[in-house]
């Protein structure tokens, strides 16, 4: 019996909605970090699938940095818990990506070659869709990385295209914030993966994090106001040089 309560429930029917994340017959990876936000992701996909009046197939994939600790073992044990199908890959990016000297950090070396991967896997395999456990939180926080530190207004979405529409990114809880997550993952009892990357809590998403913590603080309703803003762009009203 699904644990999700209605308003959750209808935030993950609105956002697929809204957005056609999910069709008949599509093959679906999971891009599973061991963080809370992924695992109630493959949850709540496996979970769809018995409602769904659709049919769609899982696997859930953990690209396993070489941080040098067990992360793939527990990983793997909260995902036969949920009962997820699942691919360990074992790579050396974390050395890989600290050795990297064009100015970029170890962070972006890092998950570039974990993204080019799951790509990798997904052509390979058949995969049409790749699912992320990024949410409402996720979403803000991003375009505050962006605009503090690339200088544009830009976020991720909730659906993106990719390689001529070969394969399509989805983040089907892009409509929940944290502590939605945190809640189901309590009540079906996931736990949590520790990161033990050691720049883990060393990013500009962490900054922007606080900028958003910080608005929030000011007044409740910012959050929504912001989100409700990122599809609500009035370009009239932006500079453009180009004139």
């Amino acid at each position: 019996m699904s644990v999700l309560s209605k308003p959750v429930n209808r935030k993950i029917g609105r956002a697929m909605h809204d957005y056609s994340m999910l069709a008949d017959g599509d093959q679906v990876l999971i891009a599973v970090s061991g963080g809370v936000d992924s695992l109630v992701l493959s949850w709540i996909l496996n979970n769809w699938q018995h409602k769904a009046p659709i049919r769609y197939n899982l696997l859930a994939v953990y690209i396993d940095n070489g941080f040098g600790t067990s992360m793939s073992d527990n990983v793997a044990k909260q995902l036969d818990r949920i009962n997820v199908p699942y691919l360990i890959e074992k790579t050396d990016f974390w050395e890989r990506a600290a050795a990297a000297e064009d100015g970029k950090s170890t962070c972006y070396h890092c998950a570039k070659l974990r993204r080019n991967l799951l790509f990798s896997i997904a052509e390979q395999q058949g995969f049409n869709k790749i699912a992320f456990g990024h949410h409402k939180d996720d979403i803000l926080e991003t375009f505050f990385i962006n605009l503090l530190y690339a200088g544009n207004l830009s976020t991720m979405v909730p659906k993106q295209e990719l390689f001529d529409g070969r394969i399509n990114i989805i983040r089907p809880m892009a409509y929940l914030v944290k502590d939605e997550i945190r809640k189901i993952a309590a009540e079906i009892n996931i736990i949590p993966v520790k990161n033990t990357c050691p720049k883990d809590s060393d990013s500009k998403r962490q900054v922007a994090r606080k900028v958003v913590a910080s608005l929030s603080e000011l007044d409740p309703k910012v959050k929504s106001n912001i989100f409700a803003a990122l599809s609500n762009i009035r370009k009239g009203y932006l500079l453009d040089n180009t004139i």
